[in-house]
């Protein structure tokens, strides 16, 4: 029997339904460990005096996030500097 293009079209579009659903449990479970486990513990380490780039360099995050993480903690951050003019 011969395969017809739309039901190889319809496996294909399947298979792309359920790695897009794998992708938003895993981009979900990322979210909740951001927020939940790696944020605490960073603002706890520049609680203790950890130093700032070392904790965004363990953390994966960039300097914007870990500061407003700080800043909404509490702990004092320094204004953006302008850029070169």
């Amino acid at each position: 029997m011969t395969e017809i293009p739309e039901e190889s079209q319809a496996a294909a579009l399947r298979a792309v339904a359920e790695a897009g659903a794998r992708r938003a449990e895993l981009l979900e479970e990322a979210d909740r460990v951001l927020t939940e486990e790696i944020r605490p513990r960073a603002i706890e380490a520049a609680r203790l005096g950890a130093g700032r780039n070392r904790i965004r360099e363990l953390a994966g995050v960039g300097p914007s996030t870990l500061y407003r993480w700080l800043e909404a903690a509490g702990l004092p951050v320094r204004p953006k500097r302008r850029g070169a003019a």
